[in-house]
């Protein structure tokens, strides 16, 4: 299983991209700026894409991508799983002929170029031999993590979260955990932010990982752009070692 990120970052620079991973060559876990990188043969092999919530950073991409691959989608429409909120933002907002064309009926309702398919958590839908299951977490609107199981490795991404059990209790069911991704969006001096905002910060984050009964290889990604290198040092601190942090970037490749 082959991991690439296109975009990691809690805002938008030179260099810094919105929240976008690559899964092979085909899967999408959200589809934040990052997208814009891909060439386009590359942005012809994607197939799928997993939504873990409805806020704009994580979906930005979706419109523009179906626009730009609208002639290639008449035969196989881009199929895009979220939860039934997130698929209501999704039509109200965007795909709703004012903002953009709503794509789930063109070039008709019975032959659309994306379909937009309600997952819910604890659901698992497999693509091939990779195997995807939505894990409930905690944010200011609803929204998913998501475990990505292969040939018997396992990677999970958080999505956008803070403090909560569900995700480290469904983590410890599995045998394993290969590689993962945590968002960390504050610093531990705008902790209250982080609570407000429903994020994690620096401490926020280890005290969740104490729940985590894998030692594994962790990701820190969604740092403010500015602050990514204070944010991610905190974290380092906090954690302590109990596990491999390595600061995301655009374009790092992972092989799982």
């Amino acid at each position: 299983m082959k991991l690439r990120v296109l975009g990691c970052s809690g805002g938008i620079g030179q260099g810094l991209h919105t929240s976008s991973y690559m899964i092979d060559d085909d899967i999408l876990l959200d589809a934040g700026t990052g997208v814009g990188d891909l060439s386009l043969q590359e942005m012809h092999q994607l197939k799928h894409i997993f939504i873990t919530h409805s806020h704009m950073d994580h979906v930005l991409s979706i419109p523009l991508l179906v626009d730009t691959l609208f002639s290639d989608l008449q035969d196989q429409p881009l199929l895009v799983y979220a939860r039934a909120e997130t698929i209501k933002t999704l039509k109200e907002h965007i795909f709703n002929w004012q903002l953009w064309p709503d794509f789930t009926e063109l070039p008709s309702k019975e032959n659309p170029s994306l379909k937009l398919i309600e997952m819910n958590p604890g659901d698992v839908v497999s693509v091939g031999e990779r195997h995807i299951e939505m894990v409930d977490v905690n944010h200011t609107v609803p929204a998913s993590a998501y475990i990505v199981e292969s040939a018997s490795r396992v990677f999970a991404y958080s999505g956008d979260t803070t403090t909560n059990d569900n995700l480290w209790d469904r983590l410890n069911q599995y045998s394993g955990l290969d590689f993962m991704i945590v968002e960390t969006a504050f610093s531990e001096e705008e902790i209250e932010l982080a609570r407000l905002a429903k994020h994690y910060c620096p401490s926020l984050l280890a005290q969740d990982l104490k729940k985590l009964k894998h030692k594994t290889r962790i990701g820190v990604s969604h740092l403010k752009p500015g602050d990514e290198e204070h944010i991610f040092k905190q974290c380092c601190n906090e954690v302590n070692n109990e596990h491999e942090l390595c600061h995301l970037a655009s374009d790092d490749h992972f092989q799982i």
